[in-house]
């Protein structure tokens, strides 16, 4: 037993030992070069390109390090995944921002307008649901469209999702060719998917269809270290499966339907963050725990629950016996008045 426990103190010291910094550089690196150097350097010593290249060589432990080139984006989405993108207890698989950003965004192609009315355009999204559209970078304001009749309320500069089309609505007479508009492109922005001990920090996080971050699920031990997600199409950080993800100093907003989001039966852990609540909720709790600064978050019952329990009299606290009840043993019980 002593020698296997030595065995295997061993081989976990190698592991760390052997971990590695990888370079990243979206303007001056290549993907053919071995990322193991920030600067150019001999033969194929130099960071690389892409973050997905980055990825593909990395190893147990290893650290991606991005330069962060302002006003230049890493356009790509990408997955950390298994064993080769996990860390150690002490030593977590790091991604390194350096305040870069990481953005889905895409430009709408000139011919893909069509005109359907004074001065509002529309085109069809290859994915329709959950789209925002943006002016220069920065999300438009968004109309409330449910019929036909509402799109001739909208105003200009506002854009709408109604009918499987994203409407924008221009200055009048002004045409498109001024404006420079884009859209939520590639789906989501990082997936974390089994994966344990690992690190994402200082990276901004926008323009994506679904979600700028997703633990998909059994992602463990995991940290998300001043994040900034912001203009995604569903929601800024969304935590689900069994994961365990702790979220710090982070900045939510200007998300599509929450900042963040949880579901499944996942435990996030936040601390000191904002989730701005300018756009959508602050939080989305569809399943799993959630504490906030030490508390554990509970959302408001929706208004028909709450004007129910006003009219039962009880004697305790609504929910306060929530966690103390048996569902199985009622639903038996009930089958059984039943079929006496």
């Amino acid at each position: 037993m002593r020698f296997c426990l030595i065995i295997l103190g061993i081989a976990a010291f190698a592991g760390v030992a052997s971990a590695r910094d990888i370079y990243v550089d979206n303007l001056r690196g290549d993907d053919h070069l071995n990322g193991t150097t920030a600067e150019l350097g001999e033969n194929v010593d130099g960071p690389v390109r892409s973050i997905a290249k980055a990825l593909r060589i990395a190893c147990r432990g290893d650290r991606i390090i991005l330069t962060n080139n302002e006003g230049i984006p890493y356009r790509e989405s990408i997955t950390l995944q298994a064993g080769r993108h996990s860390g150690f207890p002490d030593h977590p698989f790091l991604l390194k921002g350096n305040g870069a950003t990481l953005d889905g965004s895409a430009l709408v192609p000139v011919d893909a307008w069509e005109v359907v009315g004074p001065d509002l355009y529309r085109f069809s999204p290859f994915r329709k649901a959950f789209n925002i559209l943006f002016m220069d970078d920065k999300p438009l304001d968004k109309a409330d469209i449910k019929t036909d009749a509402d799109l001739a309320k909208m105003e200009p500069l506002q854009w709408a999702l109604f009918d499987d089309h994203l409407y924008f609505k221009s200055e009048k007479n002004e045409g498109l060719g001024k404006y420079r508009l884009t859209y939520t492109g590639l789906t989501v922005g990082i997936t974390l998917y089994d994966v344990r001990f690992v690190e994402v920090s200082d990276l901004t996080v926008q323009g994506f269809q679904l979600d700028g971050i997703n633990a998909h699920d059994n992602v463990f031990e995991t940290q998300l270290n001043s994040i900034t997600a912001r203009g995604n199409g569903r929601s800024g950080i969304s935590i689900g499966g069994a994961s365990r993800v702790d979220v710090n100093g982070a900045l939510s907003g200007n998300n599509g339907v929450a900042q963040l989001r949880s579901e499944g039966f996942c435990r996030v852990v936040i601390r000191g963050s904002d989730l701005l609540d300018n756009t959508a909720p602050a939080i989305d709790r569809e399943g799993g725990r959630v504490e906030v600064d030490g508390k554990l978050f509970q959302p408001l019952p929706a208004a028909e629950v709450q004007q129910a329990s006003a009219e039962i009299e009880l004697a305790e606290a609504p929910y306060a016996d929530w966690s103390t009840v048996n569902y199985l043993e009622q639903t038996l019980e009930h089958l059984e008045v039943i079929t006496r």
